[in-house]
C-alpha cells in the first residue's frame, strides 16, 4: 500500500495567507497541516509517499524545506511536480508510475482526520473492492462531491457539487483505490471547471458495472482547512486533545489556568493569564500583564506584549503589542500590531505574512 498526498492547490479562499506559500503549511496547534497527514498515513503503516506539488519552484521549495526526505517519520518522500492546478484527477494521474500497480490511498493535503485512516485502510484491504470513499454528514452537501449509497454502503452514484444534493453524505479528502482507478482517468476531459474530477472516474468506473465501490463514514471529526474559518476550527479541535507541557520560564504573578503547552525558550512575563487550551512554541515572550485565552496557537519567536488574544493562530516571528482584545484572527509570519491609539474591542485579522499594522 502507497500513500499519495496532494499539496498542490493555489489556496485562493485563504489569501493573503496563500500568497507567499501553500495552504498545507499553514500550522494547526503549531504544526503544519501537511504534517498531520503524514502522521497518519505513517500511524497506518505506509512507508511510501508521493507528495503532489506545484506550482512554483518558491512553494515547491517550502514544502521540501519543511518535510524533507520524510526520515523523521519513518516514512521515504517521493515528490511529484504538477504543473498547474487540473484537478484531482490530474493530480492523481501523474503519480500514476509512482503507484506502479500498487493498492493506494490519497489523502487531501489541507485534509484532517481526527480518527486517522488505519480502520479505513483495514477495512478497505478485507472488502476487495476496487475503491473506497470516505464520507461525513454535511449540512451543506452543495459545496462538495456527493455519494448516494445503499443499505450496504455500496456506492450507487456520484456527483460533484451537485445543484440539488441527493444526499447529505460528502465525500472527503480521503480515498482509497486499486491501480484500475488509472484507467478511467486517462478517459476524463476536463470539466466545466477546467479540471478533471476524480468524481467523473469514480462515475465511469461504477458505469461499466464490473467494479466494486464502497464507502464509509467518518465517526470523528472531518475539516478542510480551505478557509480561515475552517483552519480556525481544525485549531479549536486539536487543541481539544492538547496535553500540558512546560519547558519554559514561567515568573511570579502569572496565572496559568486550564491545559497549556508552553515550549522550551519562552518567557511568561509577571502580570500574565494564560487560560487553555493554548499552545506557545519556542522562544517567544508573553507579557508582562498579557491575557492569551483559549483556542489559542502562538508560533515561535513571538512577542506578545500586553494587551489580550483569543481563539486566535499567530504563526510566527510576529510582534504584537495591541492594547485591545484581538478574537478569532489569523496572523502570518513576520508581523507586527502595535497600538497607538484606541480601538473598539474584538477587531479580527486575517493577516498576510510581512504585514504591518499600527492602530
Amino acid at each position: 500500500m502507497k500513500g499519495l498526498i496532494l499539496a498542490g492547490g493555489l489556496g485562493t479562499r485563504l489569501r493573503p495567507l496563500t500568497h507567499t506559500g501553500p495552504k498545507q503549511l499553514i500550522p494547526i496547534a503549531n504544526k503544519p497541516v501537511l504534517h498531520y497527514g503524514i502522521e497518519c498515513m505513517e500511524d497506518a503503516g505506509i512507508k511510501e509517499i508521493g507528495i503532489i506539488v506545484g506550482y512554483t519552484p518558491e512553494r515547491i521549495q517550502q514544502i521540501v524545506n519543511s518535510v524533507g526526505d520524510g526520515s523523521k517519520w519513518g516514512v521515504k518522500i517521493t515528490y511529484i511536480e504538477q504543473d498547474a492546478p487540473r484537478g484531482i484527477a490530474h493530480a492523481v494521474g501523474i503519480a500514476e508510475d509512482f503507484i506502479g500497480g500498487d493498492d493506494f490511498v490519497v489523502h487531501l493535503g489541507d485534509n484532517m482526520f481526527k480518527e486517522g485512516i488505519k480502520e479505513h485502510l483495514e477495512y478497505f484491504k478485507e472488502s476487495g473492492a476496487h475503491a473506497c470513499l470516505i464520507l461525513s454528514e454535511s449540512e451543506t452537501p452543495e459545496k462538495f462531491g456527493v455519494a448516494l449509497t445503499n443499505e450496504k454502503g455500496e456506492v450507487i452514484e456520484v456527483e460533484e457539487k451537485p445543484a440539488k444534493p441527493k444526499t447529505n453524505l460528502v465525500i472527503t479528502g480521503l480515498y482509497f483505490f486499486k491501480p484500475e482507478i488509472f484507467q478511467f482517468i486517462r478517459k476524463l476531459k476536463p470539466s466545466a471547471r477546467g479540471e478533471l474530477e476524480i468524481t467523473h472516474a469514480i462515475q465511469k468506473m461504477l458505469e461499466s458495472k464490473e467494479y466494486k465501490v464502497i464507502s464509509r463514514v467518518t465517526r470523528g471529526w472531518w475539516d478542510d482547512t480551505g478557509t480561515a474559518e475552517s483552519v480556525l476550527r481544525a485549531n479549536r479541535l486539536i487543541l481539544t486533545d492538547l496535553k500540558p507541557l512546560n519547558k519554559g520560564v514561567v515568573e511570579e504573578n502569572v496565572k496559568i489556568m486550564g491545559t497549556v503547552n508552553i515550549d522550551e525558550g519562552t518567557i511568561i512575563k509577571q502580570g500574565s493569564v494564560i487560560l487553555g487550551p493554548a499552545i506557545i512554541g519556542k522562544n517567544c515572550v508573553i507579557g508582562p500583564s498579557a491575557y492569551i485565552g483559549p483556542y489559542t496557537s502562538i508560533g515561535d519567536n513571538t512577542k506578545i506584549i500586553g494587551g489580550e488574544i483569543e481563539s486566535s493562530i499567530v504563526i510566527g516571528d510576529a510582534t504584537i503589542k495591541f492594547e485591545q482584545k484581538i478574537v478569532d484572527s489569523l496572523i502570518g509570519k513576520n508581523t507586527i500590531i502595535l497600538s497607538e491609539n484606541s480601538l473598539p474591542r474584538g477587531y479580527r485579522f486575517i493577516v498576510g505574512e510581512n504585514a504591518v499594522i499600527r492602530t
